[in-house]
């Protein structure tokens, strides 16, 4: 008897570790499996998985398996997958004051960019997307972007004239790079790397992390860290079927997205040294220089063009948090 009781103790067990989630959900993204993205995107699936005791299984496709970034925001919005994660520029067309979060020069320090996301103003850009189909979970980041060519050194913004450059379809961002006299244009990251490679672009801006793992720096010579513009991810999920979840569900969901987040940010920052002296290594010349020139020619034009669109609230919100 105490044998039978035993053994189906054990069986009992055995069937309830290996019994299949309720939920099968799929996370789609754009970069390599070696950027912090990927990393961040694993862990929220291994925190969601362990406090939801395997109820939720999410598996996570990187580098642009299920589609580039506006066919993933799409399949979301359709309920096909249930999460992505895509800059910020890559929702402007959805939700327009989103544009806010990468217009250059906005933020100080990372501690800046930080505040405002995790505060009411990068709470009130998730909630909009709510009105979409979609539920803003939390931000990850690409970082601070930096100025990659193929050409030539860029030191002054003299140096940036005439070079084609690819940016992101952020509408600010195009103009910054205008303003400076080059000739901007939107491509999909991941059909950047042939387009470098063939000198169809001769140069791109990307953070750090997205620039060594897409490994920009095989098909580029000269880097500066410019650090023009912080570059947030929004993490977002389908909203019906956020909804459809009990209230302690959504709150594991939330939780390990923003706890997601933390973790990737406290990667980036260690890898930052890392990265630099890798591109170095192989290769790439790396200079920092003064933007102040940069600045002067760019901060004040985008800003009054966003202003004119949507008004000074959301600007005068994020300057208040410096």
């Amino acid at each position: 008897m105490k044998v039978s009781r035993v053994v189906a103790a054990t069986l009992m067990l055995l069937f309830s570790s290996t019994a299949a989630a309720q939920y099968k959900w799929k996370w789609a993204h754009q970069v390599p499996v070696e950027e912090t993205q990927h990393l961040a995107a694993l862990k929220f699936a291994g925190l969601v998985k362990d406090r939801t005791k395997g109820d939720i299984d999410v598996t996570v496709y990187p580098g642009s398996t299920l589609g580039n970034d506006q066919q993933t925001i799409n399949l979301v919005r359709g309920g096909t997958i249930e999460f992505a994660s895509s800059g910020s520029s890559n929702f402007n067309g959805i939700v327009a004051q989103t544009a806010v979060l990468e217009l250059p020069f906005t933020f100080q320090d990372a501690k800046h960019a930080y505040k405002v996301l995790d505060g009411k103003v990068g709470q009130g850009l998730l909630d909009e997307l709510g009105k979409h189909g979609m539920k803003g979970l939390a931000y990850f980041e690409n970082g601070w972007r930096v100025f990659t060519n193929n050409r030539r050194a860029v030191r002054t913004p003299e140096d940036m004239k005439g070079l084609k450059v690819r940016t992101t379809p952020n509408p600010y961002h195009l103009q910054a790079f205008q303003l400076l006299g080059t000739n901007p244009s939107p491509l999909p990251i991941s059909e950047l790397y042939a387009a470098l490679e063939t000198r169809a672009f001769d140069a791109q801006e990307h953070p750090l992390p997205v620039l060594w793992s897409a490994k920009f720096f095989e098909v580029q010579k000269f880097a500066t860290l410019t650090n023009h513009a912080y570059s947030p991810l929004i993490v977002v999920m389908n909203k019906a079927k956020f909804d459809a979840m009990p209230a302690n569900y959504q709150k594991i969901l939330v939780d390990a997205a923003r706890e997601a987040a933390q973790y990737q940010r406290e990667l980036n920052m260690q890898n930052e040294a890392r990265i630099i002296d890798g591109l170095k290594k192989a290769g790439m010349q790396v200079d920092q220089v003064d933007m102040t020139p940069f600045r002067k020619i760019v901060y004040e034009p985008v800003r009054k063009r966003f202003a004119e669109k949507n008004g000074m609230e959301l600007l005068s919100a994020i300057d208040a948090e410096k």
